[in-house]
């Protein structure tokens, strides 16, 4: 028989284990770390105070933030006792926006800060460098950041600590995640979607995540909503989201030392019986799972006032709580007793270093937090097992010979992929309730979608245990990824592609993390954050103007050029290779986007092999230059529709105006177009000459905003020729093909802006551009009648014997 944990809980109690000289211990280790906090905010010299303090010995620009910093600190000590006495692996978020200083304090204290920075050294010359290097020119941030041991979290990016805690802890069941999560951060939308990870945390496969609320009142200068929420009020918060809170309140350091030491003990007592019960006795069911809310004063053992005003316990001690410290001889006097409060002569000896029966007090080896290697690429490089993409190849006889969806051929290879990897259980794919939308259904004949919640009748593929993650906020998917991929495993993220915006920021996060990481020697490599962006701009013509928007790509841009990739396959054979290759990247952010509507397949699975391999290339078999000549003009295109228009714009062109010598160039790696100077992979200007000429004109038909090739090509020599059709931000709902005419990636435009840019073109053409005009008329005329695009449209095909076409007497576009 199976029963459930739902109704476990801890009791809240001020009991605890500690005696008086355990408590003396953790005080003393508390108050090195905020002294190291305090010494890194102002101090550039005498980081012992061993003379008295003076103007030289102050940084010249105060820039640390100091009134999360105690919290943390006392935190991460009690952490350090918990992963002693348990033989515990945790992993430590630190969610507070600028907890810097308590971050490099601990794990210069625990020594892994020395182990991968010598030189600074756990000695008083270390402290000196500690000290002179935070906040300061060729130093290190005031937050947590890649330099950061321990830390997959970047300080500065309010809002997403428990969404990463939540995907680090997937899959990692000897690990629990401790996240420190601020008031301040606490009201932002990402982290309040966050709580409800717990609808999604397996006991039996996961890990586990502990989340600490630390409410000390205020932000920068107003108070917090939860930190005015009174507990009762709180508790019957997480107790509706699934938690049972633990609440841990007051200022006297003896007394809060027991209340956190008892509150630990019983939120990890708590997630001990839960997962023992899920994975030894075969109980299941949503477990609530503990959350810690620790009430501490904001600055807590800092100057109580200064000139006369509060700061412990206001909002002025957010940031500096004693300024112009240099210049004002008083300040001076209350920075330096207050560093002198912490009795750093009963923490340190002579040389500067810890005292050893504190040095005691910090877990050995990988268990130091600082060490962890789940903060560091995981415990070992996990390669993903990937199929041969080609056994899911479409077959293509013939270019345009084939109507299938790309991305259901992507759905089972991915399902394939998930199969290979199941007894790993390194892989999962996270989309906002879109993995069938999106055509990827196929994974579910592998795995279910992850669930812990109540599961009901008619309910599909929900299963404790299942891969597949799917919540109705981006900000979850692309948080949980985050984790995942930082901690060693693999992922793809799905989504429609107008909504993919939401998660920018973190976006823009993710890849400055990557950056900086890929440039410090001991960051291991880290699995690539993978995007697949479906249902795009221009097949949302039932959804409407709402749903229409390419412009992610411009933001992807914007990022240092070797961390991002982005992908435009032009058909189904392509998008496998493409996501082939991106799963087996790392350190990187690529960007597909494919279409999942019924679609036009142009390359076999040897050609998509070649193209994709170059990134760009020449269409042989869709242009009409002979051998060795030039082309009158090219028609490029990206993207799998613009691809489609492109060459019904060649088609029309070989019908209509057949002495017109035509070239046809796909590009499927859209960052080729940069110089490679840019970007590693764009083209030589050789290269880019020998694809688009470097004097006749490009008329580019481009899936997203115009102005971005543009400004990708903008130093190419032929740039003045360059022609850009794109979105022109004009949509509604409307039919597929309308969509196109009113933003003019249609073939009939393509086809005119052809034949204007060539001289001469428009007079020995001027039949085929009134024929063109007045088709688009009839268009217009036609789909507010009947509500459908023309049947010369919805039928039109690449001719079979499109190397001998002859002028047609049908209507344009069959």
């Amino acid at each position: 028989m199976h029963a459930t944990i739902e109704a476990f809980s801890a009791e809240t109690t001020d009991k605890s284990v500690l005696t008086d000289e355990a408590v003396d211990f953790i005080d003393r280790y508390w108050r090195a770390a905020n002294y190291l906090s305090v010494g890194q905010i102002y101090l550039l010299d005498n980081p012992l105070l061993r003379e008295p303090l003076e103007r030289e010995h102050i940084k010249p620009r105060l820039l640390g933030h100091w009134g999360t910093t105690p919290g943390l600190n006392f935190i991460y000590t009690h952490l350090n006792r918990i992963i002693r006495e348990r033989n515990q692996d945790v992993l430590f978020v630190c969610g507070p926006g600028h907890g810097g200083p308590a971050l490099l304090a601990q794990t210069w204290l625990e020594g892994s800060y020395s182990e991968l920075y010598p030189e600074i050294s756990p000695d008083l010359t270390g402290m000196r460098r500690l000290f002179r290097q935070f906040s300061f020119p060729g130093g290190v941030p005031s937050h947590a950041s890649p330099e950061t041991p321990g830390s997959i979290h970047e300080g500065g990016e309010l809002g997403y600590s428990l969404v990463h805690a939540f995907g680090a802890a997937f899959d990692n069941p000897d690990l629990v995640v401790a996240c420190v999560i601020g008031d301040g951060e606490a009201e932002t939308g990402p982290l309040a979607a966050s709580w409800h990870g717990n609808k999604f945390l397996d006991p039996v496969r996961d890990g586990a995540v502990l989340p600490i609320l630390h409410l000390n009142g205020y932000k920068i200068a107003n108070p917090t909503v939860l930190g005015r929420m009174n507990d009762g009020t709180l508790h019957h918060l997480f107790e509706g989201l699934g938690y049972e809170p633990i609440f841990v309140e007051g200022s006297d350091p003896a007394r809060m030392h027991r209340r956190m030491a008892a509150a630990m003990d019983q939120a990890f007592d708590l997630i001990r019986h839960i997962q023992t019960a899920s994975r030894e006795n075969a109980m299941f069911g949503m477990p609530r799972w503990p959350v810690i809310v620790l009430r501490s004063p904001k600055g807590w053992t800092g100057p109580k006032e200064v000139d006369g005003k509060k700061v412990e316990g206001s909002w002025r001690a957010h940031q500096v709580p004693v300024a112009q410290v240099r210049e004002d001889q008083g300040h001076r006097r209350i920075l330096e007793q207050w560093m002198q409060s912490y009795r750093p002569e009963e923490l340190f000896d002579r040389e500067g270093r810890l005292i050893p029966e504190l040095r005691a007090l910090a877990p050995e080896g990988d268990k130091r937090m600082g060490a962890n290697p789940q903060a560091n690429g995981g415990s070992g490089r996990q390669t993903l097992c990937r199929p041969d993409w080609r056994e899911f190849a479409v077959s293509v006889p013939r270019p345009g010979g084939v109507l299938s969806e790309a991305t259901r051929f992507a759905g089972a290879y991915l399902a394939e992929v998930m199969r290979q990897n199941a007894d790993r259980r390194n892989f999962r794919i996270m989309g906002p309730d879109e993995t069938c939308s999106n055509r990827l259904d196929a994974v579910l004949g592998v795995t279910d979608r992850a669930w812990m919640a109540p599961i009901e009748p008619g309910d599909e593929h929900l299963a404790q245990g299942g891969r597949v993650m799917e919540v109705l906020s981006e900000h979850l998917c692309q948080g949980w990824l985050e984790g995942y991929t930082l901690t060693g495993r693999h992922g793809v993220f799905n989504c429609y592609e107008a909504f993919i915006h939401i998660v920018g920021s973190m976006f823009n996060q993710h890849a400055k993390w990557l950056k900086v990481a890929r440039e410090i020697d001991w960051r291991r490599p880290v699995p690539s954050f993978n995007y697949l962006l479906s249902s795009h701009v221009w097949r949302q013509d039932h959804n409407g103007f709402s749903h229409q928007d390419p412009g992610f790509l411009d933001l992807v841009v914007n990022k240092k050029a070797d961390i991002v990739r982005i992908y435009l396959p032009p058909d189904a054979n392509c998008l496998l290779r493409t996501t082939d290759h991106c799963l087996g990247t790392h350190d990187r952010i690529n960007v597909i986007v494919a279409g999942k509507q019924p679609a036009l397949q142009w390359l076999s699975a040897e050609q998509a092999e070649i193209h994709c391999a170059a990134g760009a290339g020449i269409w042989e078999w869709a242009g009409t230059e002979k051998a060795g000549e030039v082309p009158d003009v090219v028609l490029a295109c990206a993207g799998d529709v613009p691809t489609t228009e492109t060459l019904a714009a060649v088609d029309l062109l070989r019908r209509y105006v057949p002495h017109l010598k035509t070239r046809v160039v796909n590009v499927v790696d859209l960052l080729t177009l940069q110089h490679p100077s840019e970007h590693p992979h764009g083209l030589a200007d050789a290269e880019f000459n020998a694809l688009f000429t470097a004097d006749r004109p490009v008329i580019f038909a481009f899936h997203g905003y115009p102005w971005l090739v543009h400004r990708l090509a903008y130093r190419r020599t032929n740039h003045v020729n360059l022609h850009v059709h794109g979105f022109r931000e004009e949509g509604t709902t409307t039919t597929p093909f309308d969509m196109l005419v009113r933003n003019e990636l249609d073939r009939f435009h393509l086809a005119l802006a052809a034949i204007e840019r060539v001289p001469g073109a428009l007079q020995t053409g001027a039949h085929a551009v009134q024929l063109f005009r007045d088709t688009l008329i009839k268009h217009e005329i036609y789909v507010c009648e009947h509500g459908e695009d023309m049947p010369v449209i919805t039928d039109w095909c690449w001719p079979a014997n499109s190397g001998n076409a002859e002028q047609a007497d049908h209507e344009p576009g069959m």
